[in-house]
């Protein structure tokens, strides 16, 4: 489903399962806190009130600001980090790497975020589709990124391409579904911290079905 994206881009150093390399729980942030902090801002005046909101990719932290929730669930890879995620009144262990298909019903979520861990999908496009299944018309994904990650299992495109056209990529990606708005690119990378960069788009009427 990489529609006719070189499937290159998707390969990873270590393509062994990915279950073993998350299987350690790793009870930290791989962001500055100013970076986070501009993330959780950015979040907390943009949210409607209540949302109801799928975290993805997750662990012990969700970068959400503090406020009242329709709903906060969490799905990621370790059941320690998971567990340990104040937020998250809901949670599951999930590869999405194995199976892109989330376990929700349509049109659940008001928002669906992906926070600085998107480098690690080999199969983007199906996640993003199915992430429009899951929004409630109108609803927005957010794809955060910065410049860390674990290398060996960033997919090629995020080692090969500058910062830019990673985000290009991305935005691509999520554009080639036909399931969403166009994709909006927002720098909010603060000052003498690891930089923010936001892909975000808006769910189409009918991508829930």
């Amino acid at each position: 489903m990489n529609n006719e994206l070189p499937e290159e881009l998707f390969e990873r150093v270590d393509e062994t399962e990915d279950g073993l390399f998350y299987d350690f729980p790793r009870l930290v942030t791989h962001v500055d806190d100013a970076t986070i902090g501009a993330l959780t801002a950015y979040l907390d005046d943009n949210m409607a009130e209540h949302p109801r909101v799928l975290d993805l990719m997750s662990s012990w932290i969700s970068h959400l600001p503090s406020r009242e929730y329709g709903e906060v669930v969490a799905l990621g890879m370790n059941a320690e980090e998971l567990a340990a995620n104040p937020q998250a009144a809901e949670w599951i262990v999930h590869d999405l790497n194995r199976t892109p298909e989330t376990p929700y019903r349509d049109a659940r979520f008001d928002w669906v975020l992906i926070s600085f861990s998107v480098q690690y999908l080999i199969k983007p496009q199906a996640v993003f589709s199915d992430i429009a299944r899951v929004l409630a018309p109108g609803g927005t994904l957010l794809v955060a990124m910065s410049h860390r990650c674990f290398p060996t299992k960033a997919i090629r495109a995020f080692h090969v391409l500058p910062p830019a056209e990673r985000v290009r990529f991305v935005g691509l990606c999520i554009d080639r579904c036909g399931r969403y708005s166009a994709p909006q690119f927002i720098d909010l990378s603060p000052e003498n911290a690891d930089p923010l960069w936001i892909v975000q788009a808006t769910s189409l009427p009918g991508a829930s079905q």
